[in-house]
């Protein structure tokens, strides 16, 4: 079936619907269509799999407007969407769908609504509802949504609805549901949750399988970007600015972040606004309104709010924050490349999320480009282009003429000639998006240092043998005196770990392995040693970085807060304390004591009860043969930096 039909009016479907098919422009179904229609007229239960974006929407809602009674006023369908944005959705295609049908009263019913109002618009007839669980059943439990009349009853992308904790109101539903009535359910995927509902109320259903065939995907085109030299936020800006956009969806994870974002970018001239769940339903449907109408261009939003969210103009989906699993990242670039248009999704990664990347295109079975953010020339002079493109369709207009003596009035006032005056009006223009730069590019520097990472690892696995390994490990001890110490403001309350100072440090200012000496982690801070020879740039860097989101506003800390060196001290070392990042590999046991030490500090790491774990490594009183925790704990509390006592 789903290979012969190819067009629309190949389905047993009223004309009145073929007619509005037409007028959208729709002639050859999708295969969910296809392969969904013809089963769902005859009124079989039916299990669709399939994913967003593939028309699953007019898959079901053109068989239950085929079959409705327009003389009843009782509803006769029931749709449970998982969110209210989806359930408006839903219920605004099947009014485009049905727009040929006089008389089709189609209603939406959602939490964050005046529930009187629904209950009045119930009392005067609706044919197909649209809802959410949870007013579904609070609408049946008062009595004023009938199921009597229902013949259809439909759960739409019914993963997410379970995901969400539905799960009881669904069950209380369905077994309201009459015998005779038609169970369908569509799902991107089929956890146990899900399998439990179907093998529960479906009846032998037919199985519709379109998984792979996700037109979304192939629709859109995938990008990423991997984060250095510029924090997200200055990215996002450029990116915006460089890119051929309409509309765009900016995903973020948290509901702080909408608003941080979007305030951001309306600082900066975007036209931007939130979207998440806190925001009060009324402000949510005025704002996608917005967004269709052209007053606002960018929604910063959360997974959850956007689903089922239809905007033609939304060209761009940016990922600000990298999805927890590939089916919200299908979710998301599925705002884009709706219905056979092309779209464009850019991703922002971070090194260490360069594998969930890799997951998501395997998953997706799809390939992402690699892009470098346009360099902060480039983006001024897109300013100026689309400041020039303003003023030439201002040029004709006849109310300048006004504008022409107040100029000419401003020259006498304060005494400057007309291109002065220009530049002034200009600088006033630009605001805080400079129409020029000064100083160099920071992603100049970052591009650079990569180049030059990849040098040393390529020259690295040229000499990968044991002699050279030998030089490169004496190049590495360097005298204390070279190194300053950096109190950050990070610490282990923030959730940092080594690694992740580490990370910061290599990544985002360029410095190897053999740069960063001791790192020592508190509560509150953390202290690292970097090389006193540090370039003003890689300084001022520093003090710009942010680990986990949070700025560390290093400083460098006078007192000798640091005294482990960073291969050990040269007079013995007499408690061997190896105390920072690297530590003293040789010596005190060879190598089956080193051993004996990792192991030692591993077990110590795990202990998370108590302050005294200091160093990235531990502390270890290996001279203590009898291994005594107590006079371990002493020497461990002996060598606590001040600020910690």
């Amino acid at each position: 079936m789903q290979e012969s039909v190819t067009e629309f009016r190949q389905l047993n479907l009223a004309d009145t619907l073929l007619s509005a098919l037409e007028t959208m422009g729709f002639v050859a179904p999708t295969p969910i269509q296809a392969a969904s229609i013809p089963l769902l007229l005859t009124g079989t239960d039916a299990l669709g799999k399939a994913q967003t974006g593939t028309g699953k929407t007019a898959a079901f809602s053109l068989p239950l407007l085929n079959k409705l009674d327009l003389d009843q006023r009782k509803p006769q369908a029931i749709v449970m969407a998982p969110t209210r944005e989806l359930a408006i959705q839903v219920a605004a295609e099947i009014k485009v769908l049905g727009q040929n049908i006089k008389g089709l009263k189609v209603l939406e019913i959602y939490g964050g609504a005046s529930i009187v109002d629904q209950m009045r618009a119930l009392k005067s007839g609706a044919h197909i509802v649209v809802g959410t669980p949870g007013r579904v059943k609070d609408l049946i439990s008062r009595d004023r949504l009938h199921l009597d009349e229902v013949h259809t009853f439909v759960l739409d992308e019914a993963d997410e609805m379970l995901k969400m904790g539905f799960v009881d109101d669904v069950t209380w539903i369905m077994e309201q549901a009459p015998e005779t009535a038609q169970r369908v359910l569509f799902s991107a995927t089929m956890p146990p949750i899900v399998k439990e509902i179907v093998d529960r109320f479906l009846r032998d259903p037919a199985r519709i399988d379109v998984a792979g065939e996700n037109r979304t995907v192939s629709k859109v085109e995938q990008q990423f970007w991997v984060v250095k030299g510029v924090e997200k936020d200055e990215a996002m800006m450029r990116l915006l600015e460089t890119e051929d956009t309409d509309a765009s969806i900016v995903f973020v994870r948290t509901r702080q972040d909408t608003e941080r974002l979007a305030d951001w970018l309306s600082a900066r001239g975007f036209k931007a606004a939130a979207l998440h769940g806190d925001i009060p339903q009324s402000l949510r449907e005025r704002t996608v309104e917005h967004i269709k109408r052209g007053v606002i261009d960018i929604l910063v939003a959360t997974d959850v709010v956007a689903r089922g969210l239809d905007v033609p103009r939304i060209t761009h989906v940016f990922n600000y924050d990298i999805p927890f699993d590939v089916e919200s990242y299908i979710h998301r670039i599925g705002r884009t490349g709706r219905a056979g248009r092309n779209g464009k999704a850019i991703l922002l990664v971070r090194t260490n999320q360069i594998r969930m990347l890799r997951t998501i295109e395997r998953v997706t079975k799809s390939s992402m480009e690699e892009i470098q953010l346009p360099m902060r020339d480039v983006v001024a002079e897109a300013r100026l282009s689309r400041l020039g493109q303003e003023l030439e369709a201002q040029k004709e207009e006849a109310s300048l003429e006004s504008f022409v003596e107040l100029v000419e009035k401003l020259q006498e006032s304060i005494e400057v000639d007309a291109a002065t005056l220009a530049a002034m009006l200009l600088k006033r223009q630009q605001g805080n998006r400079p129409l020029f730069y000064k100083g160099p590019d920071p992603m100049v520097a970052a591009i650079e240092r990569e180049k030059q990472r990849r040098d040393r690892r390529r020259d690295d696995g040229d000499r990968g043998d044991r002699g050279d390994r030998g030089e490169r490990r004496e190049r590495r001890t360097y005298n204390t005196a070279d190194w300053d110490t950096y109190q950050l403001q990070v610490g282990r309350e923030q959730g940092v770990q080594v690694k992740d100072i580490v990370g910061a440090i290599a990544n985002e200012l360029g410095l190897n392995k053999d740069s960063i000496g001791a790192i020592k982690l508190a509560p509150e801070h953390t202290y690292v040693q970097l090389p006193k020879k540090m370039t003003s740039e890689v300084v001022s860097q520093l003090k710009k970085l942010r680990i986990r989101q949070k700025e560390t506003q290093a400083v460098v800390v006078e007192d000798d807060v640091l005294r482990e060196h960073r291969r050990g001290s040269r007079d013995g070392n007499r408690d061997g304390n190896r105390g920072g990042y690297r530590g003293n590999r040789e010596g005190n046991g060879g190598r089956e004591g080193g051993r004996a030490r990792r192991e030692g500090e591993r077990r110590f790491d795990r202990n998370r009860g108590g302050d005294h774990r200091g160093s990235y490594r531990g502390e270890r009183n290996h001279g203590n043969s009898n291994g005594n925790s107590g006079d371990r704990r002493r020497t461990e509390r002996s060598s606590k930096p001040r600020s910690e006592a």
